[in-house]
């Protein structure tokens, strides 16, 4: 080969690479308008002064790309020059979903955080991507809801500062509903007690279904159905069950939804042993065992287990150790259906009370809360008597909520901080005006009513009422705690007028004027003794009907003092003071109109009420009174201290003290005894997307009856009714409004479906 040919070829070699390795003498940026030219070097994979290959090109080209700022990015070398060419995304200037009503599957709070999560919010840098994995999201949730035929149109406005609006407008269609919903593989249990887990299935009864919406689907409820299925087999013994597949199979055309859940049971198992590790202290493994309501060989329930563990570790809690923990784990036993469970107790420290803080109390007093506390500084922690503490102060009615905090100290393992957080509800008021009662009717009103005045804890109540019915004027006061035995002082007037006729009763008209005072005692931390003196003088004026007619002789009668001595035992444990969910109140009452005065009777009450929680989240309640109240030593009851019965604190659904038997002018008469029972179901109300822990709803059956004489007594004068009462903790105070029917009545009786109530209870 010739020295010219060789000569070509290596130059041929030499040029190219001489081309591509050129040094990077100014790096020019073009297109830029909102992100810096130093950020954007920042990112440069090259400095000035580099070799530039034909390999940093698609590097370059790669690394700015992925930093979402810019849509396109070109790059050449001309010369010693790298020219890097841009176009940026676009800022988002608004971004909005519309349209949306299904608040279980947006509402604005998940709009917001979905807008966050997803780098979408207002000010960031557009990303394609991103809106495409949003909308891959929305239509995700509203198929897990079953809203199939639901579409989204996405609207993009571009200004010419580069600044994009984007607005989602939601179609949500209408949800498919059930059609069919099945469980296969069970044989252990009935499909319809298996399918009475979920909260969603087959439409109820169409009337009421119209109310539960049964057959609406909801990707919670399901959720929460499937876990209560795994729950059930798990606690009865089937340890190996499992969920093999679900299918939700929806039908375009009907526009249903079918499903069927496929289990497979496995095999019973029963318990075998439980065994105790770690530190016990002064708990033996015999003691232990016995918080477990579960027997060797006997089917293995898991929720038995879990309440034996509770127990267990409550004992420790008690007993100082705040942070007390039981480990468990269960073992299969090789080649056979027992299970033995192991239980591992680690105690931890000691603890004991550092301080307590009281926060939230912009009102009551400090003393006022502590009082109610159980445990004190420097006492060693006991978890019954903090949650028998926060109760307490619950019942005392001030605050709408009560929480605690035990803030462990990092420093010392062996104290903790007691941090009590409360919120206050108004106690009391200062009120001019007019009203209406269905017991008095309309009225001027005029007082204070405040039961934590000043923060002391103290109740204190004065007022003015002028109604057609009544007429009263009235002070009240009480000190619960006057010293550190927890002894109470009340005293208070007042000047009362009734007007009979105008309360729906036989005309007469009772002056009365007076005063009382009370002293009571502690008898347990919840149940007090208390004794009252009521002495007043009386001015009756009888109206023709009971002068003449109806009760002449007592009429005839001078009734001008009267001596009243009251005993009152009373319990209480109920959890809340407005809106209890756990525990009994029980009050025993006894009167006597003493002889030094010019009536002798006496009286006698039984009140109880309870809460219990059932069916997971609802509240079931039981009350029930019964008074007596009669003459002695040859005297007769006065017949305005008579008993009535019926209205909205009564049987509900019934007129105001209509019950019982009624003189030949069908005015009532009243009686000796009477007895009211009720029962009701509670619950939130949240079913009805209404989130407001102030609201109750409560369906309701009342039961009651007034007769003349206790030897009177026939069943056949008890009424009885069904309803809703809605309850609601209001800034100015609860109120309830109550919506009934009768279930048993007379012809002659008088009903009202709707009553208003202020001062309710749930």
């Amino acid at each position: 080969m010739s020295q010219f040919f060789k000569a070509l070829i290596l130059f041929a070699f030499i040029i190219p690479h001489y081309s591509i390795a050129k040094s990077i003498e100014n790096i020019s940026i073009i297109g830029n308008e909102t992100v810096a030219r130093g950020t954007i070097l920042s990112y440069l994979p090259l400095e000035k002064g580099e070799e530039y290959t034909n390999q940093l090109k698609p590097l370059v080209i790669e690394t700015l790309l992925s930093t979402n700022l810019f849509s396109e990015v070109n790059v050449e070398m001309i010369g010693g020059s790298l020219i890097i060419r841009i176009s940026e995304n676009p800022t988002i200037k608004f971004f909005e979903i519309k349209n949306y009503e299904n608040d279980v599957i947006l509402s604005e709070t998940i709009v917001s955080e979905l807008l966050k999560n997803f780098g979408l919010s207002p000010g960031k840098i557009f990303v394609k991507d991103n809106l495409d994995k949003l909308l891959n999201q929305l239509s995700s949730m509203y198929k897990f809801n079953a809203y199939y035929e639901s579409n989204f149109e996405v609207k993009r406005d571009l200004d010419n500062k580069n600044r994009l609006g984007i607005e989602i407008i939601i179609n949500e269609k209408e949800q498919a509903l059930i059609d069919t919903f099945s469980i296969k593989g069970n044989t252990a249990f009935e499909q319809s007690e298996l399918l009475d887990l979920f909260d969603i299935g087959e439409a109820d009864f169409f009337l009421f279904n119209y109310f539960t919406k049964k057959d609406q689907f909801s990707k919670q409820l399901f959720d929460a159905g499937i876990e209560a299925l795994s729950n059930k087999y798990f606690q009865n013994g089937y340890l190996a069950f499992e969920i093999e597949k679900k299918e939700l199979l929806y039908d375009p055309i009907l526009k249903k939804l079918s499903i069927t859940i496929h289990i497979k049971e496995g095999s019973l198992f029963k318990l075998g042993k439980i065994s105790f590790s770690g530190n016990l202290l002064n708990q033996s493994s015999e003691t232990l065992i016995n918080y477990f309501d579960l027997k060797k060989d006997e089917v293995f329930n898991r929720s038995k287990v879990v309440t034996g563990i509770n127990k267990i570790e409550e004992i420790y809690k008690d007993n100082g150790y705040a942070y007390a923990k039981v480990n468990s784990s269960i073992e299969l036993a090789p080649n056979s259906d027992t299970v033995n469970v192991n239980l591992e107790v680690l105690p931890d420290n000691q603890i004991y009370i550092n301080r307590i803080e009281i926060r939230g109390n912009h009102r009551t007093q400090g003393d006022v809360i502590r009082r109610e506390l159980g445990l004190l500084e420097s006492s060693v922690y006991s978890k019954s008597q903090l949650n028998d503490s926060i109760s307490s102060i619950k019942r005392l009615g001030y605050f709408s909520d009560v929480s605690f905090d035990l803030k462990r100290h990092s420093s010392d393992p062996s104290k903790a901080d007691l941090l009590i957080d409360v919120t206050e509800t108004k106690t009391g008021e200062f009120s001019i005006g007019l009203s209406h009662s269905n017991s008095t009717g309309a009225a001027l009103n005029v007082g204070i009513s405040q039961n934590n005045i000043l923060g002391t804890g103290n109740t204190l109540k004065a007022a003015f009422s002028n109604s057609d019915a009544v007429k009263e004027t009235s002070l009240y006061f009480m000190d619960p705690y006057i010293n550190d035995a927890k002894h109470s002082i009340s005293y208070g007037f007042f000047s009362k007028q009734v007007t009979a006729a105008n309360l729906d009763t036989s005309s007469y008209v009772l002056d009365e004027n007076g005063f009382n005072f009370g002293y009571g005692l502690p008898f347990s931390d919840k149940s007090r003794i208390n004794a009252d003196i009521r002495i007043s003088s009386i001015d009756l004026t009888c109206g023709n009907d009971l002068k003449n007619i109806y009760e002449v002789n007592q009429c005839a009668r001078d009734f001008n003092t009267d001596f009243n001595s009251k005993l009152t035992y009373s319990f209480n444990d109920l959890n809340d003071f407005y809106f209890p969910t756990d525990g009994s109140k029980i009050t025993l009452i006894g009167g006597l109109g003493l002889p030094i005065g010019d009536m002798k009777y006496y009286s006698l009450g039984a009140f109880y009420k309870s809460y219990d929680q059932v069916l997971s989240d609802k509240i079931l309640k039981i009350g029930s009174r019964l008074q007596l109240s009669s003459g002695y030593g040859g005297d007769t009851l006065p017949f305005f201290k008579r008993l009535y019965e019926g209205g909205s604190s009564s049987v509900r659904g019934f007129d105001f003290n209509s019950l019982g038997a009624k003189y030949s002018n069908d005015k009532p008469k009243g009686g000796e005894l009477s007895f009211v029972s009720t029962i009701g179901l509670g619950s939130k109300l949240d079913f009805l997307g209404i989130d407001n822990p102030n609201m109750r709803g409560m369906l309701f059956v009342d039961a009651g009856s007034i007769h003349e004489k206790l030897s009177s007594f026939t069943f056949d004068e008890i009424r009885s009714s069904y309803g809703l009462q809605f309850s609601w903790l209001t800034p100015i105070g609860p109120i309830g409004l109550n919506f009934a029917q009768p279930i048993s009545k007379k012809k002659t009786d008088k009903t009202e479906t709707f009553a208003f109530e202020l001062g309710t209870e749930f």
